[in-house]
């Protein structure tokens, strides 16, 4: 059996050639999506599965930034309650605390199908996200189903602000809009101008405004993130309040095309660090033809 280290870079390095074409140059990467190679093999820091399990990272938010930016949790646990303890008010959301895109809506009673809903629930127990990739973190977090609100006036899934913070610094904020059926991004700089770039998405063309909290969102991104080379930090907005959504150490598992390259590179000096002048992408506008969101 190889040690663990050696596993990670099989396989972070063989899902990265698959996806590319070429291996990743670990010492020195010339990529961000390198960097989160690079990050997966050789970054031990011992924070990082607490802030990425979102049970965990409850308490490390509300310490930093009070308990209003919290998501209410409704339960959390190893396995479901009896049924006759499953009375949570509709809508809620049931989802994995150690993974990404784990999650089961229940915006009625007809959502309630129990059997499946279990039998989901255990093979998300069973799996380790990210293995296969090295993403190495998610193996140190205890799985636990998590019950939350469902934060939504109309029971849509709410704008997701993702902001790409540096060394403390907010650089990019990241937006997917229409998440459950039709995704799409757009990128901003942290003043809310648009950029020319993306991360191999569909592009979401329509105007979105500012959103109300967006100086508090950078405010707390930035909390979070005070000592920390690069993370995400995912938010979502409701009546111009800010709640916490997750902390993100390998966006995509570094196999989303950054595009264009010297988009890619402003990421990688930033990361490494350095904030030349002129590396930063130039604003453009939004599609006036494609409407408001």
């Amino acid at each position: 059996m190889l040690p663990e280290w050696l596993q990670i870079v099989a396989w972070s390095s063989r899902t990265y050639q698959r996806r590319f074409g070429k291996w990743p140059n670990l010492i020195r990467p010339q990529s961000f999506n390198e960097m989160i190679q690079r990050r997966k093999v050789l970054d031990r820091d011992p924070r990082l599965p607490m802030l990425a399990d979102k049970v965990k990272s409850k308490d490390y938010v509300s310490d930093k930034l009070g308990a209003a930016w919290i998501i209410p949790t409704l339960w959390s646990g190893r396995r479901l309650p009896p049924l006759p303890e499953r009375n949570w008010p509709i809508p809620f959301v049931i989802k994995m605390n150690n993974g990404c895109g784990w999650n089961i809506f229940v915006r009625s009673q007809a959502d309630c199908n129990w059997a499946e809903i279990e039998k989901r629930c255990a093979t998300w127990m069973a799996k380790t996200y990210g293995m296969h990739t090295g993403e190495w973190l998610y193996r140190r977090i205890d799985p636990q189903i998590l019950i939350e609100p469902f934060m939504s006036f109309d029971q849509r899934l709410p704008l997701d602000y993702k902001f790409w913070t540096f060394h403390g610094r907010v650089e990019v904020i990241h937006v997917v809009t229409d998440r459950e059926d039709d995704e799409k991004q757009a990128f901003f700089d942290r003043d809310w101008n648009r950029l020319a770039c993306g991360q191999g998405f569909a592009v979401e063309h329509r105007h979105i405004p500012k959103p109300a909290s967006l100086d508090d969102m950078i405010r707390g991104a930035e909390a979070l993130a005070a000592d920390i080379p690069f993370v995400r930090v995912d938010f979502y907005e409701l009546a111009g309040q800010p709640l916490f959504g997750e902390m993100t150490f390998y966006p995509g598992s570094g196999l989303n095309s950054i595009e264009p390259a010297d988009f890619d590179r402003w990421l990688l000096e930033l990361w490494r660090g350095n904030r030349q002048v002129g590396l930063s992408p130039v604003p453009i506008p939004a599609d006036p033809r494609a409407g408001s969101f």
